[in-house]
């Protein structure tokens, strides 16, 4: 390789929405980078243009979990082929019925050239295919195809035929076989993801108007209609009544998540399929204990709005000394108990902090701020808005910072020999792609399925009932809000909000952020804290988002950031950050995006990958996104997703299970998984008979081997075997088998 010059085309609005175009000139001299071990890797380089393509496109969160998982799992296929370790994800196997033949890998062009080439094309042609469509796919296909040219690879090489000897025709294989699955994977990509048969029960809510008077059934999910809707990723959709995204994402096929942690409803004769049933949360009915837990938690979430104002002087320490560190088994597990984990009124949890840096041994040092500058900095930081890579994108951010850090050792969960950047990269990559896309199947089935209310529905819809602690008043409701001094009251006499002509006399006041109707300059305007009248309540988010277009209950943000720190750390082999810390940094009147702040410098600190997980998940309730009722099941769902992906992801890794295309006697097994009833075969045998089948406790299944000299092929029968994984052992040689 040799030195490269090139210019790339930016375009931005500025702020009178004219466009600005700026040619930045490019120079990479790729003779300096050694992409297997010391720099970038090829596979850090094109998951960075992922990101970027995510960051472009629509604010899809499932579709980019999916995106994510399916080109790591590709560029780990390249490297487990040319590298002939582990066993591959679809190249070579079956998975769901959908079946890939190949032998094996083999010329004379180094493993580096290889690697390249081959991964290039790879994730080259997945990210053109995938964001084909995308608002931005002009520059998405410009920025990959300039890399293809800084690389020396042709981009209109796409031919496949010598995929056993030439990396090109290889990597377009792999990606030509990724794309045909994603077609069948339940995703309905060909039809641009959309729902087939959810329809809201309720009318649409217009923000911009007080109260909520069309909601139907206050216990599901409602749409929002705007002036001009634009999602999270800051695109225009042209749709000013978003859909529910991926209410039938339950019916995609997920990567770790088995038949044992499925059901499936109906409801009008449609299927919704749910991994993980957290079972239904609370609703409001006729059942007192119901609807005390039901207002009790979306209540708290205007309660917390009180705390984001910088005009407060409250002040918290912030370090890793202060918050953190709760431990998961002590979570409540009735909803009931739920606010016990919460600080109710002055935010926050229950954690208490590290005493020490384990790596430094001694004590974290403090770190004050308002807390009005802290929560509104969490807000936006969690909330992946716009130029954001959504949740799941983000994680893989926060994962590729902690692979930069110095302190870092690549050991793979900490354990055995120091990986190069290839491979830690592939592996970690192809493990956290596969766990993000389990928890959107999970998060979105869950979703689809319950169709459960967001705040800003139900805080106008309350407004409407009134209050539930006087019944001797005459706006009494059994189902109203609790008046709670200070934060819930009610518009009397000479209230200032109750109008020339005394029209909101009696109605619910709130203590909480005020709203975008205070913020005139949003570089020099915060709209502060103060009553307003809870039919006019907004959740502190721009006004052209409101709140995400799909269901509460669970939450996303909960349950992808509790699974990503699972996964970071079993991969790492620590629960700590390197070093003991993470950072981030928002500076003082730059960071926020929709009013004036922080005003001073804050940094975000986490001393464990669990502790910025937990702090995401309270950031989407000082947000306005969720009552608590949504984040402590998604909490405990992504943890149970983290374990399982990465224990599923990682059994793919053993040098003794590799595939039938390693096998220099093109040994192959016909079919890969099996269902539990199903013979083995074994092909290209030439007599082989000697085999063992093994569970993952190492009990030995007791099997009865038959050579079929016509096909040349060994059958292995047995008795029924359960779902799950198998390690089946001949002479030389060992595989992964997956009974379904």
């Amino acid at each position: 390789m040799s030195l490269f010059e090139g210019s790339l085309s930016v375009s931005a609005y500025n702020d009178e929405c004219s466009t600005e175009v700026e040619m930045l000139n490019i120079t990479i001299d790729t003779s300096e980078i050694d992409w297997i071990s010391n720099n970038m890797s090829i596979a850090r380089l094109w998951n960075e243009i992922l990101l970027e393509a995510i960051r472009n496109d629509f604010a899809r969160p499932t579709v980019h979990a999916r995106n994510l998982f399916h080109i790591s799992a590709a560029m780990y296929d390249a490297w487990a082929i040319i590298k002939g370790q582990g066993s591959t994800y679809l190249i070579g196997q079956n998975v769901n019925d959908f079946n890939v033949d190949y032998q094996y890998f083999d010329n004379n062009m180094s493993e580096e050239e290889n690697m390249v080439t081959a991964i290039s094309y790879t994730a080259y042609r997945l990210i053109t295919h995938r964001f084909s469509e995308s608002p931005n796919s002009e520059y998405i296909i410009s920025l990959a195809s300039f890399y293809m040219n800084l690389l020396e690879l042709d981009i209109e090489n796409y031919e496949v035929l010598d995929n056993s000897e030439n990396p090109i025709h290889l990597g377009n294989y792999i990606a030509e076989n990724y794309i045909q699955y994603g077609l069948g994977d339940g995703s309905l990509e060909e039809l641009d993801y959309e729902n087939q048969y959810y329809v809201p029960v309720n009318d649409p809510l217009s923000p911009i108007l007080s109260g909520n008077e069309n909601i139907i059934d206050p216990n599901r999910w409602q749409p929002l209609t705007l002036s001009v809707f634009i999602d999270q990723s800051g695109q225009v959709t042209g749709e000013n009544t978003p859909p529910f995204l991926g209410a039938e994402w339950g019916n995609v096929y997920p990567f770790g998540l088995n038949e044992g942690d499925l059901s499936t409803f109906s409801r009008d004769d449609n299927l919704y399929n749910v991994y993980h049933d957290p079972g239904p949360p609370p609703f409001l009915n006729n059942s007192d204990e119901e609807n005390f837990d039901f207002v009790n938690a979306f209540s708290m979430v205007p309660i917390w709005g009180s705390h984001l104002s910088s005009e407060n002087d409250v002040s918290w320490d912030i370090s890793p000394r202060s918050i953190g560190n709760f431990n998961l088994n002590n979570f409540p597990t009735s909803v009931s108990d739920y606010n016990s984990y919460y600080n109710y009124y002055s935010g926050g949890d229950s954690s208490t902090g590290h005493e020490l840096n384990p790596f430094t041994n001694l004590s974290y040092e403090p770190q004050y701020a308002l807390r009005g500058d802290y929560t509104r900095v969490l807000a936006e930081f969690w909330a992946d808005g716009p130029e954001s890579e959504t949740p799941p994108g983000h994680w893989f951010v926060l994962l590729n910072k902690v692979s930069d850090d110095p302190l870092l050792i690549k050991k793979f969960k900490g354990e055995g020999e120091i990986l190069s950047n290839l491979e830690w990269d592939i592996k970690s990559y192809f493990i956290l792609g596969g766990t993000m896309h389990d928890a959107a199947v999970s998060v979105w089935g869950i979703k689809g399925w319950y169709d459960y209310v967001r705040p800003i529905s139900i805080i106008r819809y309350l407004s409407a009932l009134g209050q539930s602690s006087d019944s001797s008043l005459s706006n009494y409701h059994p189902q109203g809000f609790p008046i709670i001094e200070d934060y819930i009251e009610t518009v009397n006499d000479g209230d200032f909000l109750v109008g020339e002509n005394n029209e909101n006399l009696g109605k619910i006041k709130l203590y909480t952020w005020r709203g975008h109707d205070y913020i005139d300059d949003v570089e020099l305007d915060q709209a502060s804290v103060g009553w307003v009248l809870a039919e006019d309540w907004w959740p502190y988010q721009r006004p052209t988002f409101v709140t995400p277009n799909f269901a509460g209950y669970v939450s996303g943000h909960s349950t992808f950031s509790r699974s990503a720190a699972e996964v970071l750390t079993m991969f790492t082999g620590s629960p700590y950050f390197p070093g003991g810390i993470g950072k981030f940094s928002a500076t003082k009147d730059e960071f926020l995006v929709f009013e004036q702040g922080p005003s001073e410098d804050i940094e975000l600190q986490w001393a464990t990958y669990r502790d910025a997980a937990d702090q995401c998940s309270l950031s989407r309730i000082w947000g306005g996104i969720h009552p608590y009722i949504d984040d402590i099941p998604g909490r405990l769902i992504g943890n149970t997703i983290g374990n399982d992906s990465f224990e599923f992801g990682e059994s793919y890794f053993s040098d003794n299970l590799s595939n039938s295309y390693f096998n220099k006697n093109s040994l192959k097994l016909k079919s890969n998984p099996i269902n539990s009833n199903e013979q083995i075969q074994v092909l290209n045998t030439l007599g082989i008979e000697s085999f063992s089948l093994y569970n993952l406790l190492g009990q030995k299944i007791d099997v009865q081997s038959s050579y079929n000299s016509s096909s040349q092929s060994t059958i292995l029968n047995h008795d029924y075997l359960p779902s799950g994984i198998y390690i089946l052992n001949t002479i030389d040689y060992s595989w992964k088998i997956i009974v379904q």
